[in-house]
C-alpha cells in the first residue's frame, strides 16, 4: 500500500469561525502553491492518501475531512453545498490562505463549483475529478438513495458500505487502502448519509450558473466510471470557458493516483511561473 514517507505530512485540527472543528493534513513548502483536496460522499481526508507521497514538496497540499466526515463535526444541519463551501472559506482564512487551486473528487466536485462560483477571488484554479454538471436525477444515486440510504439506519452495515465503495472502482486498490475507506465511511451516522445524498448531491443544481466560473479548471474522468458520463464531461467543457478534459482509459470513479498527481502538479506549474513572470 502507499504510505505518506515521500514528505512530512502533518495532522492537524482546525476550529472554524462557524465553531464547526475540521481536521485536515498538510504537507509541501508554504510558500508552494496551495492545493485543497476535498472528498466525496461519505470519505476523509484519507481518500487522497495514495496521492499525497507523488507531490513534490513544492506544492502546499492540504486534504480536509469536510462536516459531517471523517473525525470532522457532525451538526445537525448544513450540509447544502453553499454550506461546504463556506466552511471551505472559513478554513483558509483561519490559516491565512491566499488564493488556492481547489481540486474536489464527485461530491467535492460540486463543492468546488460551488466555492469556485461564490468565493472568486479565493479561487486560483479549480480541479473537478469524476465531476458533472449536476448530480440530480443521476441514475445510480437515485437508486443509491431509493434502495439503501434512505432507509439506512445505525448502526450502518459494513458490507454494505464496503459494496458502496467497491462500485465506483473499475481497478484493484490496495485491500488495506479499501479497509481505511470502509471504516471512514462507518464514521457517519445515517442522518449524515441521508443529509449528503439529498442535499449535496440529488437536490442541487446550479449548472446553469457554471458559465461565471473564471477559474482556470482541469477536468479529470476515467472512462470507466459509472456513476458520471463522458457526455457530462463534454457539458462541463462546454459551460466552463478554457476548461480542459484529461481521460484516464481504463479507470473507475477514483483511481490512477500517480497520474492524478503528475496532471496535478503539471496544472499547478502555470500558476507558479505565472507568479513568478
Amino acid at each position: 500500500m502507499l504510505t505518506l514517507q515521500t514528505l512530512e505530512t502533518i495532522q492537524k485540527r482546525v476550529k472554524l469561525s462557524s465553531g464547526v472543528e475540521l481536521p485536515y493534513v498538510e504537507q509541501g513548502d508554504p510558500a508552494g502553491v496551495p492545493v485543497i483536496f476535498l472528498h466525496g460522499i461519505t470519505d476523509s481526508w484519507h481518500s487522497f492518501e495514495p496521492v499525497l507521497p507523488h507531490l513534490p514538496g513544492s506544492v502546499h497540499v492540504f486534504a480536509l475531512s469536510q462536516r459531517g466526515h471523517g473525525d470532522a463535526d457532525c451538526p445537525e444541519t448544513g450540509y447544502h453545498p453553499r454550506d461546504f463551501a463556506a466552511d471551505l472559506a472559513a478554513f483558509m482564512d483561519a490559516l491565512e490562505l491566499g488564493p488556492a487551486v481547489i481540486a474536489g473528487h464527485s461530491m467535492g466536485s460540486t463543492i468546488a463549483q460551488r466555492f469556485a462560483l461564490d468565493y472568486p477571488g479565493c479561487t486560483r484554479g479549480l480541479v473537478l475529478i469524476g465531476s458533472c454538471p449536476t448530480f440530480r436525477g443521476n441514475a445510480g444515486l437515485v437508486e443509491l438513495w431509493e434502495v439503501a440510504v434512505s432507509q439506512l439506519e445505525d448502526p450502518i452495515d459494513p458490507d454494505f458500505v464496503r459494496e458502496f465503495q467497491e462500485s465506483t472502482l473499475a481497478q484493484p486498490v490496495p485491500p488495506a487502502f479499501l479497509d481505511t475507506v470502509v471504516q471512514e465511511s462507518l464514521k457517519l451516522p445515517a442522518r449524515v448519509w441521508r443529509a449528503v445524498l439529498l442535499q449535496a448531491l440529488l437536490e442541487a443544481d446550479f449548472s446553469v450558473e457554471l458559465g461565471k466560473i473564471t477559474a482556470p479548471t482541469l477536468i479529470v474522468w476515467g472512462d470507466q466510471d459509472g456513476l458520471v458520463s463522458r457526455h457530462e464531461q463534454e457539458a462541463l467543457l462546454a459551460a466552463i470557458a478554457g476548461s480542459q478534459l484529461v481521460v484516464y482509459r481504463g479507470a473507475g470513479h477514483a483511481e490512477e493516483p500517480e497520474r492524478f498527481a503528475a496532471d496535478l502538479v503539471a496544472f499547478t506549474e502555470n500558476f507558479t511561473k505565472a507568479g513568478r513572470g
